[in-house]
């Protein structure tokens, strides 16, 4: 019967031979020496990767938490009339955008900052005129707490705040708050601002502090009157995807043409999210440089090798091997490495991130102390996100840097001399362990 083929020996053998040389190392003082320099080598590779992945999913977690409390409480992508204007007609406007199959829904609004007032205190403050009945298409804050807007009415003179605002305030549901407009009516006395008293009708919570401490809700009809506004500034749109958010902007401006002005939640917010990519980029680049250290590592996990096994390298070149193969031996060998450690980084950062969620509150309990205070930080737990966009890079680069790392080691074996090797290989001297001879 003929034995079953195994899969190692249908590879070349180069391959079988730089193989054999990874599993090896058990036998012998030196080459025990040899495998626990590679085996840390291999955890090097794997703790950089790991933590490569889980830092890198980590910031992903908080830009996602961030950008959807951001996001909760203002539309992906705003139509506006020129020069803060009202839209000549808001309905046909939304009719158009509706028609771009990215458009999950449409409301009318006007935006104008103010100031409120109760008694000394004043506060700036975004005023935003909405429509009750409309705002839950387009901002999730309206969906999760639709009380406090069915609240408002028109000319019932109401207004929803911020959390945060209202404490800064003092004012409670009931109390009445003054909203100051911009602008106002120049008699001969002097300039007199245009300001109406509301009631605080009820608040909420979006959960960022920039909503939460300077945003105020009214009915669209009360805030055009207060702004003297003939209808609605703009409309908000709600996109199926926030990532679409810049190429529906641009196509709407192109649709809609100059009349009107179109921007993104990106735009709006450019300055965070490029501080966030920055830094981002910045923490990739310094975990790289330990990533490439423990590739590196492999320089010397191979050098010795190659000087432990001349008398190997010697026998493979009598028998007709080429300088090209020997260095495809060494080259397999450290290759191996770095995919077993790379493999194995890719694998434990993926499942920390997955489970960081777990992990971190059973740290903070062990420990006893708050990674995430709930008292400094909006965000009390630990968000993660791993994204393949950083994961392939990361083992690519990973893979890259460890097969670089091999080449110099690998020179050096195919450079080595047969006759030499042999000569002092069998030597007397050298097999008491007097050492290498001078030759004569």
């Amino acid at each position: 019967m003929t034995p079953r083929t195994r899969w190692i020996d249908r590879l070349p053998y180069e391959w079988q031979i730089g193989w054999r040389y990874t599993r090896a190392g058990r036998a012998g003082r030196s080459n025990r020496f040899v495998s626990f320099i590679s085996a840390v080598s291999v955890l090097g590779i794997l703790l950089g990767v790991a933590a490569l992945i889980i830092v890198l999913s980590v910031m992903n977690g908080f830009q996602r938490e961030v950008r959807d409390r951001m996001l909760s409480a203002v539309a992906h992508v705003e139509v506006m009339g020129r020069g803060g204007e009202a839209l000549a007609d808001w309905t046909a406007t939304a009719a158009a955008a509706r028609q771009l199959p990215e458009v999950r829904g449409a409301a009318p609004f006007i935006a104008s900052q103010a100031l409120l007032a109760v008694g000394p205190m004043l506060r700036g403050a975004t005023v935003r005129g909405i429509d009750p009945a409309l705002e839950g298409e387009v901002t999730p804050l309206a969906r999760r707490q639709p009380e406090g807007l069915a609240t408002l009415e028109p000319g019932a003179w109401r207004i929803v705040l911020g959390g945060e605002l209202a404490r800064q305030l003092g004012v409670r549901v009931g109390d009445a708050v003054t909203v100051i407009a911009p602008g106002g009516q120049v008699p001969p006395a002097g300039l007199v601002p245009r300001q109406r008293s509301f009631e605080v009708s009820g608040l909420f919570e979006a959960g960022h502090y920039e909503h939460d401490s300077g945003l105020a809700l009214l009915h669209l009809d009360d805030a055009a009157r207060l702004f003297r506004l003939e209808g609605p500034q703009g409309v908000q749109l709600a996109l199926a995807a926030v990532q679409q958010a810049r190429a529906v902007s641009q196509r709407l401006a192109a649709q809609l043409g100059t009349t009107v002005e179109v921007s993104d939640w990106t735009r709006t917010n450019r300055s965070w999210f490029e501080a966030v990519q920055v830094e981002k980029r910045l923490m990739a680049i310094i975990l790289t440089l330990i990533v490439a250290v423990a590739a590196f590592n492999l320089v010397s996990t191979l050098v010795m090798p190659v000087t432990d096994k001349r008398a190997d390298i010697a026998i493979l070149r009598t028998l007709g091997a080429s300088p090209r193969s020997v260095m495809g031996i060494f080259v397999v060998q450290g290759a191996m490495a770095g995919l077993i450690g790379t493999a194995g980084g890719v694998l434990v950062g993926l499942g920390v991130a997955a489970d960081i969620d777990v992990i971190v509150p059973a740290s903070e309990r062990l420990l006893g102390v708050a990674v995430l205070p709930g008292s400094i930080y909006v965000i009390s737990r630990m968000p993660s996100d791993p994204m393949a966009s950083d994961i392939v890079p990361i083992t690519l680069v990973a893979v890259a840097l460890s097969f670089l790392a091999t080449l110099y080691p690998s020179w050096r074996a195919s450079r080595v001399n047969p006759a030499e090797a042999l000569r002092y290989e069998c030597s007397p001297a050298h097999r008491a362990g007097a050492g290498r001879p001078e030759p004569a």
